[in-house]
């Protein structure tokens, strides 16, 4: 089966407003830029983001990378992740948030992850004792178990996930390179409809099957990278 597409913009198509968005990558590393930038052309608004953080800048340049594009552009109603990142410390992101125009769920980095990969697999919800006695446990079943306080985690499920793979074949089988692996394998099994974009498009068949990281049932559509600024 060829799940490739022509081009980012045909790959986000179906990507509405109100969407559930998870996109991978930490800080600059392994971000599906195509895919978001092509997000950023639709239009699309009222997105809840899960991410680890909300974009990034590179502190040579000052320039906005990753879904930070989306934020400023007005697209995002909620970010749920692990920190905001370097934009917290820019004024249209502060004026963002006062102005209660961006909604921010911050998740402990361990939890966010496990609460994506029990969606992945389809699990109720992951005990965790990260955030007992703190802010975090309000509103969250608590239970004692061995001794020990645990917090219930429920799973965290998106629309669409956008991932990014160093290669893919024509049926959606990927590959990630060292550390931009990060969380795109969890995501990509996490959400109902995942697009990846990738820097080389293979022909199926043309990489040893063990190599792979992310089976192709798990991909929805693929496209290769028209353009990008951080090769990861």
């Amino acid at each position: 089966m060829d799940k490739t597409v022509k081009s980012a913009d045909e790959a986000v198509r179906d990507i509405g407003d109100g969407a559930v968005v998870m996109s991978a990558g930490f800080g600059l590393c392994g971000i599906p830029e195509n895919l978001i930038r092509a997000l950023v052309r639709k239009g699309v608004k009222d997105l809840t983001l899960i991410g680890n953080n909300l974009g990034s800048t590179d502190s040579a340049d000052g320039q906005l990378y990753g879904i930070g594009l989306l934020a400023r552009n007005g697209q995002i109603k909620k970010f749920i992740g692990s920190f905001p990142g370097p934009i917290a410390k820019l004024p249209w992101f502060r004026e963002l948030y006062r102005s209660k125009k961006i909604e921010l769920e911050i998740i402990p980095q361990g939890t966010l992850n496990e609460r994506i990969r029990c969606a992945a697999a389809g699990l109720g919800g992951v005990y965790t004792p990260t955030g007992v006695g703190t802010p975090i446990e309000e509103g969250k079943e608590k239970r004692v178990l061995d001794g020990r306080e645990y917090l219930l985690e429920l799973p965290l499920r998106a629309d669409f996930a956008l991932v990014k793979a160093q290669k893919g074949d024509r049926a959606g089988n990927l590959v990630y390179r060292y550390s931009a692996r990060n969380y795109n394998p969890v995501m990509a099994p996490a959400a109902g409809v995942t697009i990846a974009e990738v820097e080389e498009l293979c022909e199926t068949g043309s990489f040893d099957p063990d190599s792979v990281h992310t089976p192709g049932i798990f991909v929805t559509r693929i496209v290769k990278g028209e353009k990008y600024e951080r090769r990861t």
